[in-house]
């Protein structure tokens, strides 16, 4: 059955076609499984509850009538401004307007949260772009240049807030447009379209723009609130949506609400996060995180951007699932926001996760794969100008928050990093083991190698020991720290391009911090930094002879694990490792440039004219092995094998391989996102 929503009819009617219903949260009310919801263009200021979800032969769908015409806001208009001279205006809201809870006394905050930077849940927005929150009345009259933010113009637009009786005041200054005559607009809404309940599965959203809401932080330690969140249910279709300016978050595949375990770590501050972390997981597993009820979602072809957090974040509650052919970026370039929790996509327990064909860039960072990134593929997406912006102000709390395409931490793998385009001045930052890159373009650096992986005691031992899984599925095998090594380099292209600015200064800074635990600021594109690491041969060697009880005490069981290398390109002074003995190296300078004209992104290079004559060897599963902790193959969630024949575009690889994304030299001619 169809129902139709249209929120300018006269009066709200049945959900037939001739008397639609006026609101989103009706038609949800009365939908059953196999229901379509069809919305009619309009803005709808509501936060949308699903009441059941559908099944998987019979999903629920809610489809905008025209694609993006229907709009879920979190944001009610702002008008009645006064003008109190000297650029500010003021506005006076009844706290009766908040219907779950007052955004504007409510502080981000939870577990890796930087509170020195107090901010509140809720925002003011100028034509649908939110002002900069100060934290007293004369920065709104007198506001300063916010250096660390991407847009530092705009950040001269601020806003200050307090509380009169039962009144919420909002003071803003907005640079001399009047409110009264613009469109300004305040979040009030947590959420726009989320299940209060867990289990309201199979659940179709298409077609909509949902926009502006007072979402929380969301750790991996809490209930992770987005802006869209499927809330701890399974099989959930996000396609062809817009999502921008949640205060925190855009879309939520993450963790329900543990009671006894929720920001843990803020709350009773005598565990350390990483334990507590241990326990959600474990806690996870008693409590019904299994295959069978949770995640194998999907989010495709959705433009996200301009969030201050993420634009997709999840633990736990995103495992099976497939992000594929979104854009994704300006996420956290207010700087207004900071912590450990940030990029375009952060994931925690990322199991089985696909992500491909996906456009990130401009970003704090860019893809984040946090613990247990066990079955895990990056492919076939484009990455770049995913590290803070040239005229950043360096100081040193920003070291390790610089920023970079991909980041994989504390996990065992088995990753798949595959046939990407990896342009930013930091393409990998790897404090991880478990990992194979093959057939990638790399234009940054190896950050990180061997180091990342304690928790930066001061003087005591503080080893992070992670979870890893049985293949394919949410049981935890076991737990264990990062060795370093078990990584696998086959089949890539590394350009040296010239170096940011801003890491050289990072790279000063860090002179005077050798011990820093957190980031190794490498700016050098290339496999040097894993020169530490044994061959296969060498790392083997160690366990000849007799290894059981009574043997000579040794460090083998906890060195550092084999590096694989082949078929590896190095340009414009990239280096490659010690470990590699085919490794080629292009003389000459290599140009190398994106450019993105009427929303076309291409790669402009004379890379494949200058190309030697190489073939290399085709890399499959066999050639892979398996991650060394989980014991699991390189291979399909469905566990069969893999074979990567396929390039940056999808095009057959056939005849002689080579090197890189592309499967012949026509590749990069072709317009790239």
């Amino acid at each position: 059955m169809t129902i139709y929503v249209d929120g300018n009819s006269p009066a709200s009617g049945d959900g037939s076609r001739e008397r639609p219903f006026q609101t989103i949260q009706q038609a949800a009310d009365a939908a059953q499984p196999g229901d379509e919801v069809l919305v009619a263009p309009g803005v709808y200021r509501e936060n949308v509850s699903p009441r059941r979800g559908g099944t998987a032969a019979q999903p629920i769908v809610y489809r905008s009538a025209e694609p993006l015409a229907a709009v879920i806001t979190g944001a009610e208009p702002l008008t009645g401004w006064q003008d109190e001279g000297g650029g500010v205006w003021r506005v006076s809201l009844p706290n009766t307007l908040f219907t779950d809870r007052n955004p504007y006394t409510t502080l981000i905050s939870g577990d890796w949260y930087n509170a020195s930077l107090p901010a509140h849940t809720g925002d003011v927005y100028l034509n649908g772009k939110s002002l900069y929150e100060v934290s007293t009345l004369e920065e709104v009259r007198h506001p300063k240049r916010f250096a660390a933010s991407w847009d530092p113009d705009f950040s001269l637009c601020t806003w200050y807030t307090e509380q009169d009786g039962d009144n919420t005041v909002l003071y803003a200054n907005f640079q001399g447009k009047d409110p009264n005559a613009e469109a300004v607009e305040c979040s009030v809404r947590s959420a726009c379209f989320a299940p209060a309940e867990e289990g309201v599965g199979y659940i179709t959203l298409s077609g909509f723009t949902v926009c502006m809401a007072a979402t929380q932080w969301a750790p991996p330690t809490a209930y992770q609130e987005g802006m869209i969140a499927p809330h701890w249910s399974k099989g959930w279709v996000i396609e062809d949506c817009e999502i921008y300016e949640s205060k925190c978050s855009g879309v939520s595949l993450g963790k329900y609400r543990q009671e006894s375990n929720d920001n843990k770590w803020l709350h009773w501050k005598y565990k350390d996060g990483t334990q507590t972390e241990r326990e959600c997981i474990c806690l996870a597993q008693v409590e019904g995180w299994t295959k069978d009820r949770i995640g194998s979602h999907t989010v495709r072809r959705c433009h996200i951007h301009h969030c201050g957090q993420t634009g997709i974040v999840g633990h736990l509650g995103g495992v099976f699932s497939v992000i594929e052919d979104c854009h994704i970026h300006h996420i956290n370039n207010k700087q207004n926001l900071a912590g450990a929790e940030i990029g375009g996509i952060k994931l925690h327990a990322a199991i089985d996760v696909i992500l491909r064909r996906n456009h990130i860039h401009h970003c704090t960072r860019g893809l984040w794969l946090d613990w247990q990134a066990q079955g895990t593929r990056v492919s076939q997406n484009l990455f770049h100008d995913n590290c803070l912006p040239y005229d950043f102000l360096m100081n040193p709390q920003a070291i390790g928050a610089i920023g970079e395409d991909i980041f994989v931490e504390v996990s065992h793998g088995p990753t798949l990093i595959d046939n990407n385009l990896l342009l930013s001045t930091r393409s990998l930052k790897l404090p991880a083991q478990g990992i194979a890159v093959v057939h990638n373009l790399l234009a940054g650096s190896c950050a990180c190698v061997g180091r990342g992986v304690t928790n930066g005691t001061k003087s005591l031992p503080s080893p992070r020991y992670t979870p890893y899984h049985l293949p394919h599925r949410t049981e935890v095998a076991g737990f264990m720290t990062i060795l370093h090594g078990d990584v696998r380099f086959y089949n890539n292209i590394f350009v040296q391009q010239p170096v940011h600015r801003l890491l050289r200064i990072a790279g000063a800074v860090m002179k005077h911090l050798k011990a820093f635990e957190w980031d190794d600021m490498n700016v050098r594109t290339g496999l040097d930094p894993y020169d530490g690491c044994p061959t296969e041969a060498q790392w083997k060697k160690q366990f000849e002879g007799y290894c059981g009880m009574g043997a000579a005490p040794s460090d083998k069981y906890y060195s550092s694990l084999p590096v694989w290398a082949g078929g590896n390109v190095y340009c414009n002074g990239a280096r490659p490792g010690k470990q590699e003995t085919d490794a080629v190296c292009v003389p000459g300078k290599v140009s190398l440039a994106l450019t993105e004209q009427e929303g076309k992104w291409r790669l402009v290079t004379d890379l494949y004219d200058k190309l030697p004559a190489t073939a290399c060897t085709p890399v499959d599963t066999d050639r892979l092995g398996m991650a060394f902790e989980p014991e699991q193959r390189f291979e399909n969630p469905d566990g069969s094998p893999l074979r990567l024949d396929r390039d940056f575009a999808g095009a057959q690889r056939s005849g002689a391989v080579l090197p890189g994304p592309f499967a012949d030299g026509n590749g990069p001619r072709q317009p790239l996102a």
